[in-house]
Order: C-alpha cells, then structure tokens, then sequence
C-alpha cells in the first residue's frame, strides 16, 4: 500500500523538533524505510539517519532532506498549524513551527524513496536517503560526517537536494556555480563596570558600547568592503542588564556574517573584530571583548557541469518554463558539507511553494508581491499541492539523471 504523503506532511507539520531534537521525525522516517525495503543506518550525528537501497552496479546517488524546525509561534492559520513548544538548548520553553519547511523536505523525500523503490527494475546503482538533523543550527551535515558517515555508507558519486522557497509551486530554480552565502555566526560579550543608573560617571557602560558597535558595524559593508563584492552584516540579538536603574556590567551581541568567497569572508570578518576590540579601547572597557564564532555554513557551491546536466533533464520531465534562474541569494545552507566531505559535485536547487495565482497577479502588474512570507516568517507554508507532488518529482527525476 502507497505512503499517504499528505498525510505525513501534516503530521510532521504538526509535530515540528527542534535542531538535534529530532526523534520523533526520525522514527516515522524509519519506519516508512524500512518497510521499503531500505539497508537504514540511524542515530548519526544525534538523530540523523540515512537509509541505503542497493540496487546492483552503477552509480550511488544521495539524495538529501534536513528535519529540524524553528522556535518560532506559527500564525498561518493552517487547520494543521503547529501548536508545540519544546526546550530549547538553553532550557527555556519555546513555541516549535515548521517555518522553513523542512517538513516538506521530508515528505519529499520519502515519497521519492518510495517511488525509486517501486521502479527499481528501471534503474540500477545504489541510491542513498539521507535525512540530516540540525540544518538551522549550522553543524548537522557536518556532526553526521563527524560521527562517521562515509565509514557507515558508500561515498556517494554526487549529492542532490533541494529546499522549498516562496517560487509559485510547480517551478524549480538552479543555479550553476555559487549558490548561496557562506554565514558565519559570532557570539560577542562586551565587558563593562556595572554601578547605578543615577551615577554613570563611577561606571564602564556596556549598553553605550554596544550600541555604538551596532552602528559602526553597518560601515564594514558600505566602508571596508568594495561595491563589487557581497556581504551582509546583521546584529540579530541584543541583550543586556535587568533593571532600569542599573548598569550592567556585560553585554550580549549576536552577529551573522554573509558572505560569497573566502577572500571577502576574511576581510569582513577582520573587519567585524576590529570594530569590536577598537569600540572597547575607546570606552574604557576593564577587558577585551569575548568572540566566539558559533555556527558556520560553507558557501553552498553548484557543480556546473552537473547543474547544467540536471537542467536538461528538469525541462525535459517539466518544460522550460517551469525551470527558472533565480541567481545567487543570500540565504545559507550546510549541505556543501556532505559534498565537500566526500569529495563529489554537489547539486541544490529551490522548489517552488507558494500560490502561483499570486505570482500570476504579479505579472500583471509587473512586480512580485510584497507581502509574500518567506521562510523563518510564522506565516510561512507553502501550499500543499502542486508542492508536494513536484518535491517527489524532482527528486525522482534527478536521482534517474544518474542512476543508470
């Protein structure tokens, strides 16, 4: 009997696990493989795991899906809107949404196994399904590679997926070359001299020194780094003191730096550190500041010869019209991990998940829509169908591209 995937999307869509979190998402997945028939490996890098389908000589093909949700209160309101809460890593209850639709990913992803399965009298390789913890905290792919991934399965000859984005449903974007940004997360503690709000003057304060690294850190782009190179620079948190009436003694900046080279890459983040230790010499600050650099997501690299080949083979199945370039973006994933580990192309394009009647609307007044949620937004969920069905089709057909 058939996988009923829209019901298995709306389920794990109810039942979203944050990063590292994931048990419950990997357990269903588990079950549904191992009724297919698949070899599954579980528990690497926490709650990873990867089912394998030998299917004689030929190729081995991965094919990639990431599991894990956002602390983020959903607002779509969606009959099956997710209502959960879990802890997140600092112990605090947090609301759990599907706001970047990992959900989706999943789904796919199982539907495609299934599909490969059933056909496997077409093909012959060996198709690897591999489903990742931890994406939105930028070290899953990589803690699965850690924990011995390539000891535990066949090195893949190249790594395909995909990731759903407000595009209309039913359209795929690629992009040869780089892809996506690079990101590079900084946790900075400024230290002051805590004291009373009334005498500033007895004190060192390190909300007047972190507002002033905020602003100054806005010049790094338009200042430090040419007009024809790309990088992004946002100060994401900000915390500081307890009470209105005193000063405290430390503040909090979390930083995420976007970037397309490693040239750029390291030129603004001297840039950042700069700003930071000069902004404390000027304050009077009693000790440097601590930088800790916590999540990293490599520049997401689109093998092009590959690209262009799966290209071809997304027009044929789909029409021309249908397969788009969006170009580089911004956004920033961890997949590269899994390619850069094994030493093999990499090949990663966008699925369209929003209504196209809004795109068609678009069209006519020559402009997209600006109230369109994207992801990490609590009103962000791509429609259901044509989304899903295309999710599995694309898979099914690039697996097929390579599989012989």
């Amino acid at each position: 009997m058939s996988i009923d995937l829209e019901a298995l999307y709306i389920d794990l869509h109810r039942h979203p696990e944050l990063s590292f979190q994931e048990h419950r998402t990997a357990a269903v997945v588990e079950e549904h493989l191992t009724t297919l028939g698949f070899e599954v490996q579980t528990g690497i890098g926490g709650t990873g795991l990867v089912g394998i389908l030998d299917n004689g000589e030929g190729p081995t093909v991965m094919l990639r899906a990431d599991m894990d949700a956002l602390p983020v209160a959903e607002q779509t309101g969606l009959p099956y809107a997710s209502t959960a809460t879990g802890k997140d890593p600092d112990g605090n209850t947090v609301p759990l949404m599907h706001a970047c639709g990992h959900d989706m990913h999943v789904t796919a992803l199982v539907g495609a196994a299934e599909t490969l399965a059933e056909s496997a009298d077409e093909w012959s390789g060996t198709l690897i399904v591999l489903f990742q913890p931890g994406e939105e905290r930028g070290g899953g792919a990589q803690q699965m590679v850690d924990d011995g991934l390539y000891d535990l399965i066949p090195t893949p000859d190249i790594v395909l997926g995909q990731h759903v984005a407000p595009l209309p449903a039913g359209y795929l974007s690629l992009h040869a070359g780089v892809a996506m940004a690079g990101d590079d997360s900084l946790d900075i503690t400024l230290h002051g001299v805590g004291g009373h709000g009334s005498r500033p003057e007895t004190t060192v304060d390190p909300v007047v020194m972190a507002a002033n690294v905020v602003q100054r850190l806005q010049q790094v782009v338009s200042r430090d780094i040419a007009a024809t190179d790309a990088v992004v620079v946002t100060v994401g948190q900000l915390h500081a003191g307890t009470k209105n009436n005193i000063i405290p003694s430390t503040a909090m900046l979390g930083l995420s730096v976007r970037t397309f080279d490693d040239h750029v890459r390291t030129k603004a983040l001297s840039s950042v550190e700069r700003v930071v230790q000069a902004e404390a010499a000027a304050s009077g600050a009693p000790q440097a500041p601590d930088v800790n650099y916590t999540e990293r997501y490599p520049v997401t690299f689109n093998h092009e010869e590959s690209t262009e080949r799966l290209r071809e083979a997304f027009t044929d199945a789909f029409g021309a019209h249908k397969v788009v370039d969006i170009g580089v973006i911004s956004g920033s994933e961890d997949v590269s991990n899994l390619s850069l580990a094994a030493g093999v192309p990499l090949v990663y394009w966008f699925l369209g998940g929003a209504d196209p009647a809004l795109f068609e609307e678009a069209a006519t007044h020559d402009r997209l829509p600006t109230d369109l949620p994207s992801n990490h937004s609590p009103f962000f969920a791509p429609v259901l169908q044509p989304t899903l069905t295309r999710g599995v089709e694309a898979l099914v057909t690039a697996a097929r591209e390579w599989l012989y």
